[in-house]
């Protein structure tokens, strides 16, 4: 995996590290809850993510785009597939969408650049 994807991740779980720490039951359960609602259960978790990454997109959050990504990668998700969310996220999403989706597909050639589907 790329250095960049790896600082990501690092940090990502550093300061979701410090809000636990930090926070009160609410926060606690909400991340619980988002843990949770990943699991398969009717959808399978790669199905989940990539309705993740969709939202995501449409609510042009960069940090949660890429988690989503790294988590579909993982899922062994085809560029094929992956261009299909896309083109949902950019429908529902709209124009205002593109800067994010440009990310998004740099962001999956870099994934794809390290180890295949980890």
């Amino acid at each position: 995996m790329s250095e960049q994807i790896e600082d990501f991740i690092r940090r990502r779980k550093e300061l979701n590290k410090i809000i636990m720490e930090n926070s009160e039951l609410v926060t606690r359960r909400f991340f619980n809850l988002d843990e949770q609602a990943y699991k398969p259960g009717a959808l399978n978790s790669k199905t989940k993510e990539m309705l993740g990454l969709i939202a995501s997109v449409v609510l042009r959050c960069d940090d949660c785009i890429y988690y989503h990504l790294i988590n579909c990668y993982r899922q062994k998700l085809s560029d094929a597939e992956f261009s299909e969310v896309m083109s949902i996220a950019l429908i529902v999403g709209g124009s205002i969408t593109i800067p994010h989706i440009r990310r998004a597909y740099q962001h999956w050639s870099e994934l794809k650049k390290g180890e295949p589907h980890e």
